[in-house]
């Protein structure tokens, strides 16, 4: 299963836990409003029971839905055209909540609108209260125009919560498998996409020193002959191969252990005053054999002026050399321009190819370790996806930047910018 399948799997299942999730919660939601409704339902009858018991209204037609209200979510209040005594109102109150189930603590209050204040209050704990008894002092008036009782109920979240425990329960222990869930399958997306490259690397790697190993080895045969010294062109001709070959492996494996020496983005560099028409000329020097085994058109444009940059030398040749074997990698008839200059405060040095280019939408991946353009199944170039990764490293350690340009189909530029100061 290739990773772009796996990815897209692991986007179906993160959308449909987030819907579980998300439903999940709703239905919560729904429960503890249900819970809530449930309650002030059962608060009500309460209330209608005591009036029931203690005949605390002159009016009995009148509708219990005028007598009661609700202020607040914590607060009820029910007007009394009689007040009642207080252990009288206390045990018909806590009878009517257990017989309705409304096992929490309340504080009540009776107030007179004559002597404009409670004229007595009253902390009642439920059968199954864990709750320390509360202060007593402080309750609100919010109607003070006729006598009423007023109930609040100090713990009547928790109580709520506590009915819908069970759903709370199964919930979070949903919540927590589907969370672990997902997390098992970006681990499990992980590891494959970290399997893939590692199966692209070495079927990189295998390509990338198979054909040079091979060439040498031929090389190496005609160099054993004892014939080939009777030809001194054929000699160095076979000899200036395994120079080349050689040489091109041992850049190969130097990319590789700066990659595997650490994982910081900067390298060590020591800088100093560089030529930079010296520095770009022996950059074109140590690709000269590619240039003529390609047969490629190679165009240089700079000031004829001699201008120096403060930067270290060898980093940033290597940064020049990789972009010259890209542009010769990618290109079936190679034409290359470098151009290189002074840009404001950065001094520039451009490469510029007619290769296949880059689609837009890889450009932003193009300097990750590793990577490279998906090509199908097609490996007619070779490559660790380092090369690009290294030059970046390279420009970032001299806190320049990279401007990439290309076309699919026309070519691409790559335009190195180092600051001057």
């Amino acid at each position: 299963m290739r990773s772009s399948t796996l990815k897209w799997i692991v986007l179906c299942t993160t959308l449909l836990i987030s819907a579980i999730i998300i439903v999940q919660l709703y239905w919560l939601k729904k429960v503890y409003s249900l819970e809530e409704k449930q309650f002030n339902t059962n608060v009500v009858k309460s209330i209608r029971g005591v009036f029931e018991d203690l005949q605390m209204n002159d009016n009995p037609a009148m509708n219990l839905h005028d007598l009661i209200s609700n202020p607040d979510q914590n607060f009820f209040i029910f007007k009394a055209d009689t007040i009642p005594e207080k252990d009288s109102l206390t045990f018909y109150l806590r009878k009517e909540f257990e017989d309705f189930d409304v096992l929490t603590d309340v504080k009540l209050g009776a107030y007179s609108k004559v002597d404009h204040r409670y004229i007595y209050e009253e902390y009642i704990p439920s059968v199954v209260t864990s709750y320390p008894v509360q202060n007593l002092s402080g309750m609100p008036v919010f109607d003070p125009n006729f006598d009423h009782i007023l109930l609040y109920f100090p713990h009547r979240n928790n109580y709520i919560l506590g009915q819908i425990g069970f759903w709370i329960g199964t919930s979070a222990t949903l919540l927590i498998t589907l969370i672990s869930l997902a997390i098992s399958v970006f681990y499990f997306y992980r590891q494959k996409f970290l399997a893939e490259i590692q199966k692209d690397f070495v079927n990189n790697f295998s390509h990338e020193f198979k054909t040079p190993l091979a060439v040498m080895k031929i090389a190496a045969d005609v160099l054993s002959n004892n014939n080939i010294i009777e030809q001194p062109t054929r000699l160095e001709r076979y000899a200036s191969i395994i120079k080349n070959q050689t040489q091109h492996l041992q850049n190969q494996v130097t990319r590789l252990l700066e990659a595997a020496s650490g994982e910081r983005t900067e390298l060590p560099i020591e800088k100093q005053n560089v030529e930079a028409a010296e520095l770009i000329e022996q950059a074109i020097n140590k690709v000269q054999p590619l240039i003529e085994e390609r047969n490629a058109k190679l165009e240089l444009r700079m000031d004829k002026d001699k201008f120096e940059i403060h930067a270290d030398k060898e980093h940033l040749e290597l940064a020049v050399v990789n972009l010259l074997e890209n542009a010769l990698k990618y290109s079936d008839d190679p034409k290359i321009v470098i151009e290189a200059g002074k840009s404001e405060n950065d001094f520039y040095i451009s490469i510029k190819d007619n290769g296949i280019g880059i689609e837009k939408k890889y450009v932003k991946n193009i300097f990750k370790k590793f990577y490279r353009v998906p090509t199908g199944d097609i490996h007619n170039v070779k490559g660790f996806g380092l090369g690009l990764n290294f030059v970046k490293r390279i420009i970032d350690a001299h806190n320049g930047k990279i401007k990439v340009n290309s076309l699919p189909g026309i070519g691409t530029e790559f335009r190195l910018f180092i600051p001057i100061n």
